[in-house]
């Protein structure tokens, strides 16, 4: 089973991909996930992409597509799985495609994340990460129990750079200018399901209950 989350940043494919993750066991495989340990490890990707990352923007496709070819041939994805936010446009999508046919192999589903923007901004300008375990909160529904601290390890709490004001707007416009084309894409394709997205318990359900039809 191999799946594509679309949606804006902040649309909660990442809490859902994990859940999918865990009720199926394929790997999730997050591109924004790879670039930031590479940032906090200091390697030559992380050098090479923390100042585009900071200001809302998108990494050049190159570098995108060379993470995801040599992710996707290690013996995890054999039995397939699950890309968060991967492509972001239509030559992302084009590139994979073509990497898929090199491996034999396809996409199953394309499931796209609706949420009004007004939400997005909400969330992401309330959202705090454990600077430890990466554990994501959130200020207005999913606080720690202590102020800046995390539940799970002790760990401080902080607002990542790209989750502040005027970079939100920019991802979102990034978003809106790359990334829409794709429902249309996937959409001709007969791929694509259009998920409500407003709350994430919901949109893991909807999406279970589309790929145990598929698969039953």
């Amino acid at each position: 089973m191999r799946l594509i989350l679309l949606g804006p940043p902040g649309g909660g494919k990442g809490t859902v991909a994990k859940k999918l993750q865990k009720e199926f066991n394929i790997p999730v495989i997050s591109t924004g996930v790879i670039l930031r340990e590479a940032i906090d490890k200091k390697t030559k990707l992380g050098k090479e992409v923390i100042n585009i990352i900071n200001r809302g923007g998108l990494v050049p496709d190159n570098i995108i597509l060379e993470i995801i070819k040599e992710r996707i041939k290690q013996e995890d994805c054999k039995n397939g799985y699950i890309f968060d936010g991967f492509p972001r446009n239509i030559e992302q999508a084009n590139s994979l495609k073509k990497l898929n046919k090199e491996l034999n192999q396809h996409i199953d589903y394309v499931f796209y994340f609706e949420i009004p923007f007004s939400e997005i901004i909400k969330r992401l300008s309330n959202r705090r990460v454990c600077k430890k375990c990466g554990t994501n909160y959130n200020l207005l529904f999913n606080p720690p129990q202590k102020d800046n601290i995390c539940d799970i390890c002790g760990g401080e709490l902080y607002q990542r750079d790209d989750d502040k004001g005027e970079t939100i707007k920019n991802r979102l416009k990034v978003f809106n200018d790359q990334t829409l084309s794709l429902i249309k894409y996937y959409e001709e394709k007969k791929l694509l399901t259009v998920i409500d997205a407003d709350l994430s318990e919901n949109a893991f359900l909807e999406i279970k209950k589309v790929l145990e039809k598929g698969t039953s």
